[in-house]
């Protein structure tokens, strides 16, 4: 398909909401005829994939949910995906404990964590990226800044400890991956375009339904903004995780370090010191989480 423009993006994050679950709605029959129904949803528990799944579901009923139980989830996501129906579980193949030990901690955003692995994995195959990745600079001698390491965090590369990003695609991305290949399910994925720069990029660049013989993927609620997710479960009565009435906004993994930085007031780590005292002292001290939030002067 050819490329969105902004404004179209923007028309459409503006249409009253029964308009957008028209358009998804759409978009989902497309996907699911194109596949021949070989489809799933990819649950989290959390509010988004929760409407996304009512959704798909209210079209084809008996389309399972695919969760991926990485034992970092609330245990209030847990017991939410416990009680929704046709749920199937999938594990990584390592926890997050054996992650960290590989790879690294999972700090500031991935892509900078990713920068600052790639540098302190330096090596002589590699020289070109680290030298970006210090100044920006590529091998044809472009500036490139956003492809170097923001000088606010170059301070991390000579910690002793491992940052990286490649938590995500071991503990969630794989599982999927394996699952896909061993079924031939394509997915229904519940990202939103105003979740992030680089997804309103990618929904510019591919609209809701990418048939790429790589990786196919539909988000079939693109063009969605968070409000339309809460009026969505109020107006059709839809359960949600009770995490959120709990004080949360999100719910992904709990020991993630990614953005916490730029919270206000009360952060994660600190409400989960008071509502899940056990997973913060296995956080903070076994998983030595502690150490890295006293790095970037996180207080926890």
């Amino acid at each position: 398909m050819a490329k969105l423009e902004y404004w179209q993006l923007k028309q459409r994050q503006s249409q009253p909401l029964d308009i957008k679950i028209k358009l998804s709605k759409i978009r989902i029959q497309e996907w699911y005829e194109y596949y021949d129904g070989k489809v799933y949803v990819a649950f989290s528990g959390g509010k988004d994939s929760t409407v996304l799944l009512h959704l798909v579901r209210s079209l084809y009923p008996d389309i399972p949910a695919v969760f991926v139980d990485t034992g970092l989830e609330y245990p209030e996501v847990r017991d939410f995906v416990k009680n929704t129906k046709n749920v199937i579980w999938l594990k990584p193949n390592i926890n997050f404990k054996q992650v960290l030990e590989k790879y690294g901690y999972p700090v500031i955003s991935k892509m900078q964590a990713r920068f600052i692995s790639d540098v302190q994995n330096k090596n002589e195959k590699n020289k070109a990226t680290t030298n970006l990745r210090l100044t920006g600079y590529n091998r044809f001698g472009v500036y490139c800044p956003s492809m170097k390491i923001s000088n606010k965090w170059l301070y991390l590369i000579d910690s002793d400890i491992k940052i990286s990003e490649k938590c995500c695609n071991v503990m969630k991305k794989q599982p999927f991956s394996k699952f896909e290949k061993d079924t031939k399910r394509k997915p229904f994925v519940a990202i939103m375009a105003d979740e992030s720069k680089n997804r309103e990029k990618s929904y510019l660049q591919k609209g809701c339904n990418l048939y790429s013989k790589n990786k196919p993927l539909s988000t079939p609620i693109a063009f969605w903004v968070e409000a339309d997710i809460w009026e969505y479960l109020k107006m059709f009565n839809v359960s949600y995780c009770k995490i959120y009435d709990m004080g949360e906004k999100r719910t992904g993994c709990m020991f993630c370090m990614f953005g916490v930085h730029l919270e206000k007031g009360e952060n994660r780590f600190q409400r989960m010191k008071k509502a899940h005292p056990k997973q913060y002292e296995y956080c903070i001290n076994t998983l030595g989480c502690g150490k890295v939030l006293d790095l970037i002067k996180v207080k926890y």
